[in-house]
């Protein structure tokens, strides 16, 4: 097998496998709270606080670094394959992957610059106020089904550009 090819397989599996992490956290926290409602996550018990901190912390950041594996293969597969020009200024050849590509950038920027600073601020590990804490829970709501929602649209374009769009 030649490198190039080794590279894209390995890429492609990375990033399927990253997509899983990503979209799946968004779609399992839609189905778990369906609707908002401005309630702060109970603060544990003193006895298992560490325990319960660093898991959440764990969780939280497979799920945000699963978005850098995601969009980081994405590229790598359009640059192994010459296309990331044209992906990325939606000429024709690669308009509907760079439409995904797109949108896939405005949801980890979404992620990381919106939803994660909030999310830490209603999860208490940063010091907030209540009242900040709880504005902070809907804006992560908020954001949370803005990439719940995108990511159905990012699939569909990913799946138009290498199956025929």
């Amino acid at each position: 097998m030649e490198a190039s090819a080794f590279v894209d397989l390995l890429a492609r599996y990375l990033h399927i496998g990253g997509v899983l992490v990503w979209v799946g956290h968004n779609w399992a926290n839609v189905v778990m709270r369906p609707v908002y409602r401005p309630v702060l996550p109970d603060d544990p018990p003193e006895a298992i606080r560490e325990v319960f901190v660093a898991a959440s912390k764990r969780e939280h950041g497979v799920f945000r670094h699963a978005s850098l594996v995601v969009f980081a293969t994405g590229l790598l597969m359009l640059w192994n394959r010459d296309e990331i020009v044209e992906a990325a200024t939606l000429s024709h050849p690669a308009f509907w992957i760079g439409l995904g590509v797109w949108t896939g950038a405005f949801m980890l920027l979404n992620l990381w610059f919106v939803l994660w600073p909030h999310q830490k601020k209603t999860l208490g590990f940063v010091p907030a106020s209540v009242e900040e804490r709880l504005r902070c829970t809907r804006i992560t709501f908020l954001s949370s089904r803005i990439n719940s929602a995108l990511s159905l649209a990012t699939l569909f374009f990913m799946v138009m550009g290498a199956h025929g769009g």
